[in-house]
């Protein structure tokens, strides 16, 4: 079965809606664990980032805070000074 095929008969949940980003989301990211330390940093620090947004928004936006904080790497955010 070609990728595209298999794409179209992927069981999702309704909270996905037709968006790729969010199709994406649920089919590679969404209920797996995490292992690496980095990684689980940066979903922690998205999480915080939700109040009050739609999940869908942070992910629209996850290359952005991914710039902004360095890729998440947590020697570089605790060097921040109070410009940065």
């Amino acid at each position: 079965m070609t990728e595209a095929i298999a794409q179209e008969n992927q069981q999702r949940c309704p909270w996905c809606g037709d968006d790729p980003l969010y199709q994406a989301y649920h089919d590679n990211v969404w209920g797996r664990p995490v292992y690496d330390d980095l990684e689980l940093f940066e979903k922690l620090c998205l999480d915080g980032q939700q109040a009050g947004l739609s999940w869908i928004t942070i992910l629209r936006k996850q290359s952005t805070y991914q710039e902004a904080y360095d890729n998440f790497d947590p020697y570089k955010i605790v060097q921040y000074d109070q410009e940065k």
